[in-house]
C-alpha cells in the first residue's frame, strides 16, 4: 500500500525533547505519532499499517508544535482540538475518543477508565488501548492511572507520565463555587 509522505519535527520539552509525525489531509495537519524522544524511527512503529507513511520527511518545524508549546507553558487543553488519526478495532478506536474527555488535572483509573468507556469489566482492555496508543500527549493516556492508586506504566517512562500529571493538575481550570 502506497502512503503519502509524512513531517516530523521536534520540541524541547521539559520531560525531554516531543516529536510528532503528521501526515497532511484535506490540507490539514492530522497527528499519526507522537512522544517523548528525539528519534522518529521510535514512533513509526506504532503508527498503524494502514496509516504508516512510505517515508518521513524531517520539517524545520510543524503548526501542531506551537500547541505543544502552549501545552507547556500552562495552556492544558491546547491539545484537545489537535486532529489526530489512529487505526485499530472499534474498541480500541472507541477508547482512545473516550481518552480525549478525560479532563486535564482529573486523571481516571483505569477501572473508571473502562466504565468511561462503556464497558466496566474491560479493564485490561482499556488498559491496552492506553498501552497501544501511538498519539501521546494528544491521545492523553497518561490520565489513567493503576486502579490501586499507581501510576501505572507509560510508554514514555513514569517519571514524563508523573511530570505530566503534576503539570496539569497545577494548570487545569477547577471550578470555583461561588456562593450566593
Amino acid at each position: 500500500m502506497n502512503h503519502p509522505p509524512a513531517r516530523y519535527a521536534t520540541v524541547p520539552t521539559p520531560p525531554g525533547p516531543f516529536t510528532v509525525v503528521v501526515t497532511t489531509s484535506e490540507g490539514r495537519d492530522v497527528v499519526l505519532a507522537s512522544g517523548w524522544t528525539a528519534e522518529v524511527d521510535e514512533l513509526l512503529p506504532v503508527i498503524h499499517r494502514q496509516l504508516r507513511p512510505t517515508w518521513v520527511e524531517r520539517a524545520d518545524t510543524l503548526p501542531v508544535l506551537e500547541t505543544v508549546e502552549a501545552f507547556v507553558v500552562g495552556d492544558v487543553t491546547a491539545i484537545d482540538q489537535v486532529e489526530v488519526r489512529q487505526r485499530s478495532g472499534p474498541f480500541l478506536e472507541d477508547a482512545w475518543e473516550v481518552l480525549r474527555t478525560v479532563p486535564a488535572g482529573q486523571p481516571d483509573t483505569y477501572t473508571a477508565f473502562a466504565a468511561r468507556c462503556g464497558r466496566p469489566a474491560a479493564v485490561r482492555a482499556a488498559a491496552g488501548a492506553c498501552a497501544r496508543n501511538a498519539a501521546a500527549l494528544f491521545v492523553p493516556c497518561h490520565r489513567v492511572l493503576a486502579t490501586g492508586g499507581g501510576l501505572g506504566g507509560f510508554r514514555w517512562g513514569t517519571p514524563v507520565k508523573r511530570w505530566l500529571l503534576d503539570h496539569e493538575a497545577e494548570h487545569a481550570a477547577v471550578p470555583v463555587s461561588v456562593e450566593a
